[in-house]
């Protein structure tokens, strides 16, 4: 078993899927664990994985754990294995607490965004040397490649990558609903109005990606006494660029503090 799977909510089966479709191994290579065991059942039936049990973990060649924090206390002593190399996607848990859980520093961290669902997140990664000499990260990598872009990064900007960019499609969809909201009170249907800020939303992503700084896109769409700059003035007066830096300040905390729950 290449590979075992252990927490198959929305990222593992993400990460499955992906993984599958591109070709990065194949299905037989797979072992699924999962508390939901009818529907990780349902999931191996319909791939071809294995549905496999926690005795089952001493035969892969490496675990991916994908698990809230709060629960990898009460299941680590059953996840550690004498020769497996670790693929971790839980927020706040250094490679320094998973490798004294775990009993080995051959440990990957990783963190990607919902995005893996369609195969566009973008996912942090590191690791410690052991790590790397092993095949581990560079094993991390093409099975995070598979569902998006993959960035090597120090652990020091873990908790603001998860802050910014893990947390960021929640924040969105706050922005999305907002415009759908102002376009309803303005008169629009809602079904039009949610589609049209999701549309934007893309849209703009696009634009982004082609200047060099987000202030170009605003000031090209901002003509001199408009209609953007009216609303841009009511943005700026309801101190929405300092909320969303907060956002990003507050889920890095929030990502600092979840580790230390872990030490």
């Amino acid at each position: 078993m290449r590979l075992a799977i252990v927490g198959v909510g929305k990222l593992g089966l993400a990460l499955l899927e992906g993984v599958l479709a591109r070709g990065v191994m194949p299905a037989g290579d797979i072992g699924l664990l999962d508390a939901n065991a009818a529907r990780v059942a349902a999931l191996a039936s319909r791939t071809g994985a294995h549905l496999i049990g926690e005795s089952d973990l001493r035969y892969a060649e490496r675990i991916l754990v994908s698990v809230q924090p709060r629960v990898f206390p009460g299941i680590s002593e059953g996840l550690a294995q004498e020769n497996a190399g670790y693929i971790s996607t839980m927020a706040g848990v250094s490679t320094a607490t998973l490798g004294r859980r775990l009993g080995t520093k051959r440990v990957v961290r990783v963190m990607p965004n919902l995005a893996a669902t369609i195969g566009r997140s973008q996912t942090a990664i590191t690791a410690p040397r052991e790590a790397e000499l092993a095949g581990d990260l560079a094993f991390a990598h093409s099975l995070f490649g598979a569902v998006g872009d993959v960035y090597d990064l120090p652990e020091h900007l873990f908790n603001a990558f998860t802050g910014m960019s893990a947390s960021g499609p929640a924040y969105a969809a706050v922005v999305a609903e907002a415009l759908a909201d102002g376009g309803v009170r303005m008169g629009l249907p809602r079904a039009l109005a949610n589609e049209l800020a999701a549309k934007l939303l893309v849209a703009s992503g696009e634009l982004l990606q082609q200047r060099a700084h987000p202030g170009l896109l605003k000031d090209e769409v901002s003509s001199p006494g408009g209609t953007t700059i009216a609303g841009l003035e009511v943005l700026e007066a309801a101190g929405v660029r300092g909320a969303l830096m907060g956002a990003v300040v507050a889920a890095t905390r929030r990502g600092s503090d979840l580790g230390k729950d872990q030490e």
